[in-house]
């Protein structure tokens, strides 16, 4: 199982400030995909970031359970 820390809209998307996938090792582009299946509203996030131990990652980087994932939405300021 992969625990996913979500912030911003993600966040709210999913309802709680972490999500869960049923792997134990998955690519950042498979992450994603997974996430637009199980949350239908990720679709809407533009640009969204994936972290992977704390340093943003590649869609080909692999993910494995022990690891610290987050994704981290678009921001705007003014």
């Amino acid at each position: 199982m992969i625990n996913i820390k979500c912030f911003g809209i993600a966040k709210e998307i999913v309802g709680n400030d972490v999500a869960f996938i049923d792997s134990s090792t998955i690519s950042v582009a498979e992450l994603r995909q997974r996430m637009n299946e199980q949350y239908k509203a990720f679709k809407q996030i533009k640009g969204y970031m994936v972290a992977v131990n704390q340093e943003y990652a590649i869609d080909s980087q692999i993910i494995n359970a022990d690891d610290e994932v987050a994704i981290i939405p678009p921001v705007s300021g003014g």
